[in-house]
């Protein structure tokens, strides 16, 4: 059976739906829907700097999956999951989201336009799993997105959560 997701931009009013791309990413889809049993994944949402068309939340390390179905090359509607070792992440950005200098974090992200490239000045390449693809919604949620660069990101929320059948 086939696994969605609602995300969210929760200020805004903007969902869209994503599919898990449970054969692609078999290690990543469980960990992030068992994730999701225990409630909503989410938190302020950013958008990127240096990967372009991005907006992501930082969420407490969940699980350790490594590498599943990585790119650094994500295309529009793909949801990928990064995860972040302790020392990996700078440290004023930490403080700034409440992230355990220890523990790490994972960031979870969707992509909702073109020519995006994961690559950060400081540490290099940075692929990410792609876990999900947006299936529905993708339009309106890349004008909302592309409104959190615009306008800031300041009170909004990215959430994740699950659903319980095909919305379609």
């Amino acid at each position: 059976m086939t696994s969605f997701l609602r995300i969210s931009l929760a200020r805004r009013g903007v969902s869209c739906v994503a599919e898990l791309l449970e054969k692609d990413a078999p290690r990543t889809c469980a960990a992030v829907w068992d994730a999701l049993a225990r409630g909503p994944l989410g938190g302020d949402a950013q958008h990127a700097k240096y990967a372009r068309n991005e907006v992501y939340t930082m969420v407490p390390r969940f699980a350790q999956i490594g590498r599943e179905n990585p790119t650094v090359t994500p295309i529009p509607g793909d949801v990928v999951l990064f995860d972040f070792a302790g020392g990996m992440l700078d440290s004023a950005f930490k403080a700034d989201q409440g992230i355990d200098a220890e523990e790490g974090a994972i960031d979870l992200a969707i992509f909702y336009g073109r020519n995006n490239l994961l690559i950060n000045g400081d540490v290099g390449w940075v692929p990410g799993n792609v876990f999900a693809s947006i299936v529905e919604g993708l339009a309106p949620m890349a004008e909302a997105c592309h409104d959190v660069w615009r306008s800031g990101s300041a009170g909004e929320r990215l959430v994740y959560e699950r659903l319980a059948a095909d919305p379609r």
